[in-house]
């Protein structure tokens, strides 16, 4: 018999599936079986679990046969478990190192029933929280029940902190209940019926604190169910054992604790719902309070119990308002004074900006903007110009820096920033299209749409993904990011990969346009004519080989420090080839942007060239270390070439979505002789970009902006 079987329910996880899965499959003890069960997600997690479950014979996949929610999931899961004991995980959150080893060793000293384990918050924005359970269970006998250590009622009330003798739960006929809060009817009796409990004060489970797509961060009249949970708690627990004054005393505390947390969150109970729900809880208080009373804490956790035994609603929101203030008060006392110097112009343009939105959207205007207003280009630049064929009656603006203005293309309508022209676009424009995020001062409008087109797809971990790799991070307000990205109603990936990623790294509430990326179909649809007039354009002699070499930003590296000797590397390849350069840019001077070289050279820096598809369309071969310009480049099916000599440093500091050395795009070198030997022999390993090519760049077909100007512009899905 296995000994563990860890029953996984997975519906809408696909951003954190994968971590969840690899904590336990990466364990040192292996005695175990995942049962994972797809509840009809409608994401990318059944791909996930289907991949998985084809390379390790340890996880098996039960498809439900309808989405049936997270308690009768975990009953299917159980009813095909084989495990001594079963542990019911949550798919969105991991397991920490060594963690099953030490649920083994623990249970196999005890012979316990149920093993309570530790646990840490790990809250969206980087804080961990060490949960209360490792502190609690401290204390405990290392085997008990509930009569003789009624403590561990007050251990969070939820099935994935607990290991269950399978046994047990056969012998007790107990399973999940259908709807939200069905780990109260679950794992309360659960406790007063096991005859041997232990403790394992560690952390076993890290909890993820989603910022979005958990109930307990959802508003609605759900919340009302924890009643029914809580009323079928207790009577099972009657019904499973004989329990103590003091034990009934405690559970009717540990009730109204939960109550009153559901009730006083700001994001469960409706406002116009609340004082509907606290009569609940006044009629469950009275229906249920132990003949010999319970032990109520003091201060305002006990005043608020005694206004619920009294139904005092208006008391009870009087309390909390007072208790708010005082908080409030206390506060402010211990916060620095700050002063904050804005220029006049600044603050007389954003005034200007809230008069103007006062005044109606302007239904006829699109505001495009890239690279935080460097000119027209990427992705937004395809939409707009797809969006002037397929809807002309949609005006264009775009948004241009002050020192960016002389690049503009001829016949482009545009704005610059900062002045009352871009506050009256940026306050009344209906369509608002950017690469990258609109200042922190906008206001999203609730006419507008606003459209993130991202400017690649990520190897490297973004947005809040960043919290675990303080090294590269350019912005650690997590928090601001994500407001940003809550004004998103639409986000237009490549595919699959970036849908997930994207789903981790900004958790909020937009519309996933998987597409493929509108700046590429210029690159599926190029010719060969068109090619030759690129090459033409930048001085390339017919004849000449051409490589352009993309190198990668490394925030913790001095600015101008190279990895790789361009010089050393021409004189490699030799004379009958072209070295095309291009900086990140971000490490472009306003005094390098927009130059485009002209005239025959070894080494050519296009690193200001306003396109970076004419380069892509330009080169025979692309060099790169771990820049997204190779999933761009892969659309052309050309060679391309990783250069690595520092791949276990970058994956350290800046983090990493999927193993780059493991599934490149072509061949590898890690130090230089073997880079310039993969040129020499001109060994481009097509196997792997082939596959490279369909897991990222099947989308990209020539037709991913008319699909975003369908969508969001015409409202066609």
């Amino acid at each position: 018999m296995t000994f563990l079987s860890i029953v996984l329910p997975v519906y809408r996880v696909q951003g954190y599936l994968r971590q969840c899965l690899d904590s336990v499959l990466e364990q040192s003890f292996d005695d175990f079986e995942i049962v994972a069960v797809d509840d009809r997600s409608p994401d990318y997690s059944g791909a996930i679990l289907a991949e998985y479950a084809t390379r390790d014979p340890r996880v098996r996949v039960v498809t439900s046969p309808e989405n049936v929610g997270l308690g009768r999931a975990r009953n299917l899961g159980l009813s095909q478990a084989r495990g001594e004991y079963v542990w019911f995980l949550d798919s969105d959150d991991w397991l920490a190192t060594g963690a099953l080893a030490a649920v083994a060793a623990r249970l196999r000293a005890t012979d316990a029933d149920v093993l309570v384990v530790g646990w840490d918050r790990v809250h969206w924005d980087g804080p961990v929280q060490k949960g209360s359970a490792r502190t609690l269970l401290a204390d405990a006998p290392p085997v008990f029940s509930v009569d003789e250590w009624p403590q561990v009622l007050d251990v969070l009330h939820v099935a994935w902190n607990r290991v269950i003798r399978r046994d047990l739960l056969e012998r007790l006929g107990l399973s999940f209940e259908a709807g939200w809060y069905e780990d109260v009817s679950f794992t309360f009796p659960l406790m007063l019926a096991a005859p041997r409990i232990s403790g394992l004060p560690r952390t076993c489970v890290h909890y993820r604190q989603r910022r979005t797509g958990a109930i307990t961060r959802t508003v609605g009249d759900r919340h009302f169910e924890v009643f029914e949970h809580w009323e079928h708690a207790l009577t099972l627990c009657a019904k499973y054992a004989q329990t103590s004054d003091k034990v009934r005393g405690l559970l009717f505390r540990r009730m109204l604790w939960h109550l009153m947390r559901v009730l006083r969150h700001d994001t469960r109970v409706l406002p116009a719902s609340r004082r509907r729900f606290f009569a609940q809880m006044s009629e469950m208080y009275q229906r249920h309070l132990p003949p010999a009373g319970f032990p109520s804490p003091g201060g305002g956790e006990g005043l608020r119990y005694r206004l619920v035994a009294r139904g005092s609603y208006r008391t009870f929101r009087l309390a909390e308002f007072a208790m708010q203030a005082v908080r409030g008060v206390q506060g402010a006392l211990g916060r620095p004074r700050r002063t904050f110097a804005r220029r006049s112009r600044q603050a007389a343009g954003r005034l200007y900006y809230r008069f103007q939105r006062l005044l109606p959207v302007d239904r006829s205007l699109a505001l495009y903007a890239a690279y935080w207003y460097r000119g027209v280009a990427c992705n937004p630049a395809a939409v707009a110009a797809k969006a002037a064929e397929l809807v002309p009656q949609v005006r264009g603006v775009w948004v241009i820096d002050p020192s960016r203005v002389g690049a503009v293309p001829p016949g482009v309508d545009y704005v610059v920033a900062g002045t009352p022209a871009y506050y009256r676009a940026l306050a009344r424009a209906r369509y608002l299209i950017n690469n990258v995020n609109w200042p922190n001062m906008m206001v999203k409008r609730r006419a507008t749409t606003h459209v993130m087109t991202h400017h690649g797809t990520p190897l490297k971990v973004m947005g809040i993904d960043q919290v675990d790799y303080p090294a590269a991070v350019r912005d650690s307000d997590f928090a601001g990011q994500m407001r940003r990205a809550d004004r998103w109603d639409f986000s237009v990936t490549a595919n699959a990969h970036t849908t997930i990623a994207w789903e981790r790294a900004y958790p909020c509430g937009y519309e996933t346009l998987e597409v493929g990326y509108p700046r590429n179909d210029r690159l599926a649809t190029a010719t060969p004519e068109e090619t030759a007039a690129i090459r033409e354009g930048l001085g390339i002699r017919p004849g000449r080989r051409v490589v352009l070499y993309v190198p990668t930003l490394r925030e913790w590296l001095p600015t101008g420090a190279e990895v790789l000797d361009v010089e050393r590397l021409a004189d490699a390849l030799g004379p009958d080839t072209v070295l095309l350069v291009r900086r990140h840019y971000l490490a472009v001077g306003d005094d390098e942007a927009d130059q485009t070289p002209s005239g025959p050279a070894r080494i050519v820096d296009v690193s200001g060239h306003p396109v970076v598809e004419d380069l892509y369309l330009a080169a025979d071969v692309l060099l790169t270390d771990y820049s997204s310009a190779m999933f761009d480049f892969a659309v052309l099916d050309r060679p391309l070439v990783i250069y690595a000599p520092d791949w276990a440093v970058y994956r350290e500091l800046r983090g990493v979505y999927f193993d780059l050395i493991a599934s490149p795009p072509g061949p590898v070198a890690t130090e230089f002789d073997g880079l310039t030997k993969i040129f020499r022999d001109e060994r481009w390993d097509d196997e792997a970009r082939a596959a490279f090519r369909a897991r990222f760049c099947s989308l990209d077909d020539g037709g991913a902006a008319e699909r975003v100007v369908r969508r969001v512009f015409l409202d066609q899905r």
